[in-house]
């Protein structure tokens, strides 16, 4: 039998076993910082899922109105080409979607903070098997949504 690379033996296992990856979010405009969260994200497995945050849930949550619709920002995660599938939260549950997806995997953003802090609470709640990571930072003073809002009032008030 040849011998093949640890990484070769993982990628042929991967063709077999579907590895389901979760990330949620509002994604209100796109930036490299979402892309590399999201690439991230896709090297624990096979197939990135990605939750989008309601309207209604932000305005609730960040006492504010997204930029983009919730339609438009579900569409723009998908076009990004790294996110198998995208689904619109739950109004009435932020975490039924976990239960509907049962995902192998969930990643979360390096300063995301909304619905992580009872996240562990819910998965066992469901009785779920999820391992949850936190990803690295991608030049955050940069590409952080609430610096690129800044900016982009900036650019607006010229």
């Amino acid at each position: 039998m040849p011998d093949i690379s640890f990484n070769e033996a993982k990628r042929k296992l991967s063709l077999i076993v579907m590895t389901k990856i979760l990330v949620f979010g509002t994604f209100d405009g796109l930036h490299e910082g979402h892309l590399n969260f999201f690439k991230q994200a896709k090297k624990y497995g096979n197939r990135l899922m990605a939750v989008i945050a309601r309207d209604l849930t932000v305005k609730k949550v960040k006492k504010r109105y997204c930029y983009k619709s919730e339609r438009k920002r579900l569409n723009d995660v998908m076009a990004t080409g790294l996110i198998s599938k995208a689904f619109l939260g739950h109004l009435d549950d932020p975490y039924r979607r976990i239960s509907e997806i049962k995902p192998d995997i969930i990643c979360l953003g390096y300063d995301q903070k909304i619905f992580t802090d009872k996240l562990k609470k819910e998965i066992k709640k469901r009785n779920l098997k999820i391992k949850v990571y936190r990803m690295k930072a991608h030049k955050p003073k940069t590409f952080h949504s609430s610096i690129l809002k800044h900016v982009r009032h900036l650019q607006n008030t010229k």
